[in-house]
């Protein structure tokens, strides 16, 4: 692999670049994790325990979506920002905001402390730390598509995917030690406390691995790369772009939950199973999830981003139909369910880009993504766990069916447009 000449001359390899973008992903998704599994473990018995576990764990979802309602907010309040104290500076504010919410939750007392303002104050944070997650967006594919050779852009782009699963490994590993370890009155009274402060540890490290990106020159000379447009402009001009970027990924997103906080929540409340067995299994999923992303990047060079997006979504109809086996044998919907999500998420967030304008990228990308995960992943488990606890299994897989159909037909839409402006040429 080559990088360009402008990181050459600032001294970075890389070798640099990579390490240091997988490092501040990882960080980023081991927050996002913490919550997500704290969602299905935790929050239920500690801040609902006055309603029964399954209303306990819908209402705690609920609160999980509030994040991703948030992100879009942010988003468009980061532009502003950014544009008065620039990126570096954002980007601080942004992690210092999702840093001192995390602790918050960590340190917050439970229903039989505070009575209902403890809920109550669990959502506030938890949109605190969507605002920080939507203003913490840096474009860092965006620079990594722009350094890839010509014939390597899938692996450069899936590089930054890998944070995805491995910051997952680490999220499930923090949380298989405390609860294999410590008594379920302990886990729920402070053990799971020790994870949310751990995060703020790892965001110290997050923001030093940003910085570091952002004051380095690697990918396009084009400063316009990484500008934020005017938003009625960009609005008025890249509308189909931003809507077509948001909903292509819809299925990898919506997987994305259905492999990770789904399961933990349905064993609990439903299969009877020791938890510590799925958390497990959801590890090895993980490990060939890390493989799966990697195998993206290489698909993608060899035939392209659509086809390796299309082959993943007929794997995900597969995946829909073995989800009955989370009743007998969950290792089968869970370890098939992660080695689909890397193929598809690995090149999820880099198919469309390239069709925004070049002064439109930075803030279409930042619009799309944060459209794409609340549209998504946001109510991914409320809606599955509502679905199977009511209709049974089947319902979830047909939920998880709806994301598959909208990707294939943004996707078609992606195709046809290309053809059309083909033709005009």
């Amino acid at each position: 692999m080559a990088i360009s000449e402008s990181a050459v001359q600032h001294n970075v390899t890389l070798d640099d670049v990579v390490i240091t973008v997988v490092m501040a992903r990882v960080t980023d998704f081991f927050g996002f994790f913490v919550y997500a599994i704290a969602s299905a473990l935790v929050f239920p018995t500690v801040f609902f325990p006055h309603l029964d576990p399954l209303s306990g764990t819908l209402w705690s979802f609920g609160l999980f979506s509030l994040a991703f309602i948030a992100r879009p907010i942010a988003s468009m309040l980061a532009r502003s920002i950014q544009y008065k104290i620039g990126r570096p500076g954002k980007i601080t504010l942004a992690l210092m905001i999702l840093g001192s919410s995390t602790v918050a939750i960590g340190l917050l007392p439970g229903y039989q402390t505070w009575g209902i303002a403890a809920p109550v104050m669990l959502g506030v944070l938890r949109f605190v730390q969507g605002l920080g997650l939507g203003g913490a967006w840096d474009g860092i594919t965006l620079q990594l598509k722009s350094a890839a050779p010509e014939g390597r852009e899938g692996r450069y782009s899936m590089v930054a995917q890998l944070g995805g699963p491995i910051g997952f490994c680490v999220a499930a590993a923090l949380f298989y030690v405390l609860t294999g370890f410590l008594t379920e009155e302990e886990f729920l009274t402070y053990g799971w406390r020790f994870a949310f402060f751990a995060v703020m540890a790892v965001n110290v490290v997050s923001l030093f691995a940003r910085l570091r990106l952002l004051t380095t020159n690697f990918g396009s000379d084009d400063a316009r790369l990484l500008q934020s447009a005017p938003l009625p402009q960009l609005i008025k001009t890249e509308w189909r772009t931003i809507l077509l970027s948001a909903l292509l990924p819809l299925s990898s997103y919506a997987l994305f939950h259905m492999v990770t906080v789904f399961p933990l929540s349905y064993a609990l409340l439903f299969s009877g199973r020791d938890i510590t067995e799925i958390l497990l299994l959801q590890l090895l999923g993980g490990t060939l999830a890390i493989g799966s992303v990697m195998v993206s990047g290489a698909l993608a060079d060899m035939l392209s981003r659509r086809i390796v997006l299309f082959i993943s979504s007929l794997l995900t109809l597969v995946l829909c139909l073995s989800i009955a086996t989370l009743e007998t044998m969950p290792a089968i919907y869970i370890l098939l369910g992660f080695v689909v999500l890397g193929l598809s998420y690995g090149q999820s967030s880099s198919i469309v880009p390239n069709r925004f304008k070049v002064e439109h990228q930075y803030s279409g990308s930042a619009m799309s993504t944060n459209l794409s995960w609340l549209l998504g992943a946001a109510f991914a488990p409320l809606t599955g766990l509502f679905l199977a606890s009511t209709f049974g299994l089947w319902a979830a897989a047909l939920y998880l069916l709806s994301g598959v159909v909208v990707t294939l037909i943004a996707l078609y839409l992606l195709q046809d447009g290309d053809r059309k402006r083909a033709q005009a040429q």
